[in-house]
């Protein structure tokens, strides 16, 4: 079949809940992907934050094949030495004392949600306790992880979720504040946040929250999802901040592509017990190896700091065709997890982008995202923006 003839297939078989575009990715090298057609794509999307180390590491995939020869799966009835691994360096990497692997960021707040939930019920088991998220954030797309994802589009279909949850205005510590009562057990909120358009946490609101939640006893958790595994510049954003949240959720780069997630808690935050939670494939070999695999590119590769290096240059870059284009308003983020904002389309934008061979997201509502594989260089970045400068002026005037 050819590439038409495959999309109509997948629009007869498929659940329709993406609206795709309309290109087969077949495969990809480093910074680079190729349709079914043999068209050439320079990607700053990531797999929406998941590969960063890029396409077809030889080390990553060789870590992969070698795990498969040896063993895929047990379950959790038994120990296994890359979860074992893995557990390790993700407590050294976040600063965190207990880790509970999952399949997927959505499952990692799952796990959040009913860890602080039973944190409270062990203080007191006869009051309903009620969490406090934040408004545009997003968490994921199941009924727990749902329920506290600050945009009413992504809720409202499906009625009543888990609870009562507050939503807060990011960075209004005063908002948070105003929602604060005795049944509080937890404030969620993302370091940067990502689907709601890049929008960084102020060092006061996240300090504040911090404060707050030592004052009142209430669980602060932090979904590090898409802006944690050095995204930012650090290996967790919260880092930046002189702060550790009680939890932690990761995933996405957690696993460059093999489906694997986690969350973490400090000693006094963990309060699942056995019987309390469970996953069958969570933490199996395959995906832990695939962790391992991971922390080891990272240092050897010095990923964090290309990062800073590349992160500092993309800002500085997009900071200049900000000045330079009216439709762009604002340009907001951390490292490699950028958005400028726009007073025009930007999915026009981000389809013009992709037919001048370059993969960009949106964000929110009108945000062009960029969170590119981390090994990006200067010289990827420049081709970039010479693209997306061409796209801009298919579509706006200079300032």
């Amino acid at each position: 079949m050819n590439t038409q003839e495959y999309i109509q297939q997948a629009e007869q078989d498929l659940l329709h809940t993406y609206n795709r575009y309309p290109i087969i990715l077949d495969r990809g090298e480093g910074m680079y992907l190729w349709d079914t057609d043999g068209k050439k794509y320079l990607d700053f999307s990531a797999g929406i934050a998941v590969f960063a180390l890029g396409y077809h590491n030889e080390a990553y995939n060789q870590g992969l094949k070698d795990q498969i020869d040896k063993l895929i799966h047990t379950s959790n009835y038994y120990y296994n030495i890359p979860a074992i691994e893995a557990a390790s360096k993700m407590k050294k990497a976040s600063g965190m004392d207990r880790v509970f692997f999952t399949n997927s960021g959505t499952e990692a707040m799952e796990g959040a949600i009913k860890t602080a939930k039973k944190y409270a019920y062990m203080k007191n088991p006869n009051q309903s306790y009620e969490i406090i998220a934040m408004n545009h954030s997003f968490h994921g797309r199941s009924m727990g992880a749902l329920a506290v994802t600050g945009t009413k589009k992504y809720r409202e279909p499906f009625g009543e979720l888990i609870g009562t949850v507050h939503f807060a205005k990011y960075n209004d510590l005063e908002s948070v504040k105003s929602f604060v009562n005795h049944k509080t057990c937890a404030i969620v909120l993302e370091a940067v946040q990502g689907e709601g358009g890049i929008f960084p946490a102020d060092a006061s609101f996240i300090q504040g929250i911090r404060q707050l939640c030592d004052e009142r006893d209430i669980l602060m958790i932090c979904d590090e999802v898409q802006c944690g595994m050095g995204r930012t510049g650090t290996m967790y954003a919260y880092q930046q901040y002189g702060i550790k949240p009680d939890i932690v959720t990761t995933a996405k780069a957690l696993g460059c592509g093999i489906p694997v997630g986690a969350f973490m808690t400090v000693e006094r935050a963990a309060s699942l017990q056995p019987g309390d939670h469970g996953t069958t494939y969570g933490g199996n070999p395959l995906a832990a190896a695939a962790i391992n695999r991971v922390f080891e590119i990272y240092e050897q590769e010095n990923i964090l700091e290309n990062v800073k290096l590349a992160g500092e240059y993309l800002g500085e870059q997009l900071d200049k065709l900000t000045e330079k284009y009216q439709c762009i308003t604002e340009h907001r983020g951390m490292g490699l997890m950028r958005g400028i904002e726009m007073n025009i389309s930007v999915l026009d934008v981000a389809k013009s982008a992709l037919k001048h061979g370059l993969i960009l997201i949106t964000a929110g509502t009108n945000v062009i995202r960029m969170v590119p594989p981390l090994i990006v260089t200067k010289e990827n970045i420049d081709e970039m923006i010479g693209i997306l400068e061409v796209c801009i002026q298919e579509n706006c005037s200079h300032k």
